[in-house]
């Protein structure tokens, strides 16, 4: 096959050629495509015809729940204000006697977890990428194990800080794997719902955590382990999923593990009529070669290739949209939300932080639900709009006389930029999935969270000097901050996010190649969805 043949023939749908059944077999196949035979299949059909698929990355996401309970119960500072932690852990004693946690253990804690997930997202990224996403969920499951456990046993800082890093290492290698894994074995007709199903999961376990820790800091003060403790439970539950899951056929092939590849795609499609595994093992290996070809042929073979052309542009488009919340306010309405709002006049904190909550499970699973019909662009880039906009008026709150129709909007405001941020996240961990090539995808998404988490880290330290009355004290008035430094995030949505729904691996690397305007994405047809027509034309002749 010469390179030369991987030219385009057009970019839009206007302008496509009619052309025979055969010339677009061979069109698509010089492109890397083929059609499976499922390609018009409704998205129930979908569901209905691909049930054992649909379980195992529902499965695969359900374990996410761990992420969000271990980042819940530390980043929402539940668990440090537990009065028998406080006794346990104290390094000082307060002005009244009593036992305190230094400032600067409180804030290694809370750091070193946040370095912990980056060390995991980058250093896995090498393990998933040779060694297959089943030996990488059995790496971050040992790591959250001696995590747990160090938690359990801790009776020093020291200790505790140690379980913290473990915590974040394991969380971090968890994050970057999992959507990766989903994207690779789910059916392309649902792979987004399937996908945002990790952020489903994610905030259940997080409002799971908060709940959690207030109940025990009200009902049982003296009592901080029990919570701890609930995360053998989730231990438990998350190694009987990982010895169920099978391989990542995708993977298999890009490794040259063709048989293995044939095992997992039968586990994967078990049941499913007239499914021929040879058909689609060839498909992902016509998928694969072609992505290899070119990489050879634009001498960019290696892992680090995610920073170069149009692989370093996909790597930029897998990070855009998890990066934008970092700089629309994720520290502020997240870790120091409760503290905030407290800042800013609120009698009852609490009971906001539980109904912003409620608010994000709603969100997310209606976005679960839509991501297939109506796109993850428009829903990535209209949620980040809105968290622009309600950054903007609380700006605008801090700079006119407080009243009590003030906290009302201010309530208002927050549920807004909840939805936003969940609708945001949940097509971000999505694209942090399924933007970048099958080859690189490990490496891609891996630096693209790693990333995110590098500014969450310096919003950590920025954003309590913005709300503490003792400092800065900005109080609504933060809000024109992250307006500011979230404009411009909010603009690269809409030109840099591209709609990926019902593309499949090989579609998105032709829509990449071709140099195809995000925009015009869903609009610009490929060499599979032209096959499918033609023979659908020759059906019906």
């Amino acid at each position: 096959m010469a390179i030369d043949d991987l030219k385009p023939h057009s970019n839009t749908v206007e302008a496509v050629e009619d052309v025979n059944g055969k010339e677009h077999i061979v069109d698509a196949a010089v492109r890397g495509q083929a059609t499976t035979g499922y390609e018009t299949l409704t998205l129930w059909g979908t569901v209905k015809t691909f049930k054992v698929a649909t379980i195992f990355c529902f499965l695969a996401a359900f374990s996410a729940a761990t992420d969000g309970y271990q980042i819940g119960q530390v980043m929402n500072s539940g668990i440090v204000a537990n009065k028998a932690f406080i006794s346990q852990f104290a390094t000082e004693t307060g002005k009244d006697g009593s036992p305190a946690l230094a400032s600067p253990v409180l804030a290694g804690w809370s750091s070193i977890q946040s370095v912990g997930q980056i060390i995991g997202m980058v250093s896995l990224s090498f393990v998933s990428g040779h060694f297959g996403r089943k030996v990488a969920m059995y790496t971050f499951w040992v790591i959250l194990v001696c995590s747990v456990l160090a938690e359990t046993l801790a009776h020093s800082w020291q200790v505790w800080l140690v379980g913290k890093l473990l915590a974040g290492i394991g969380v971090g290698c968890m994050q970057t794997t999992l959507p990766t894994y989903i994207s690779e074995i789910a059916p392309v007709r649902i792979r987004g719902g399937l996908l945002m199903l990790y952020s489903l999961w994610w905030t259940v376990g997080t409002f799971f955590a908060y709940i959690a820790m207030q109940t025990m800091n009200k009902q049982h003060p003296d009592n901080y382990l029990t919570p701890v403790y609930t995360q053998w439970a989730q231990i438990g539950v998350m190694i009987i999923i990982y010895v169920f899951l099978p391989e990542s056929p995708a993977w298999c092939v890009t490794r040259g593990y063709h048989e293995k590849a044939r095992t997992a795609l039968r586990k994967l499609n078990k049941g499913v009529q007239g499914y021929n595994p040879e058909q689609q093992l060839e498909i992902l290996v016509l998928a694969v070669e072609h992505e290899q070809a070119l990489a050879v042929q634009q001498r960019r073979e290696h892992w680090y290739s995610i920073f170069r052309g149009t692989d370093g542009l996909r790597t930029i488009v897998s990070l855009w949209t998890n990066l934008a919340q970092q700089f629309l306010g994720l520290t502020l309405f997240t870790t120091f939300g409760t503290y905030f709002f407290q800042q800013a006049g609120l009698a009852d904190p609490f009971m906001i932080k539980c109904i912003t909550s409620a608010i994000n499970i709603a969100t997310v699973i209606i976005v679960v639900f839509t991501a297939d019909y109506i796109g993850r662009r428009w829903i990535a880039c209209c949620a980040t709009t809105l968290m622009w906009l309600s950054c903007a008026i609380i700006g605008i709150l801090g700079v006119i006389k407080h009243g009590t129709a003030t906290d009302y909007i201010l309530v208002l405001l927050a549920c807004l930029w909840n939805i936003g941020m969940t609708a945001n996240g949940a097509a971000g961990w999505g694209y942090i999935g399924e933007i970048s090539s099958q080859r690189l995808r490990p490496y891609t998404a891996g630096f693209g969270a790693a990333c995110t988490c590098v500014i969450g880290v310096v919003m950590g330290q920025l954003t309590p000097y913005m709300v503490n009355t003792n400092k800065w004290n900005w109080g609504l008035k933060t809000g024109w901050f992250y307006a500011g430094v979230g404009l411009f995030f909010t603009i690269g949505m809409w030109l840099l996010i591209p709609e990926t729904k019902g593309r499949s691996a090989a579609e998105l690397d032709e829509l990449f190649e071709r140099k195809i305007k995000p925009w015009r994405f869903h609009k610009t047809e490929t060499a599979t969805q032209r096959l499918v027509e033609a023979e659908k034309i020759e059906r019906e002749n």
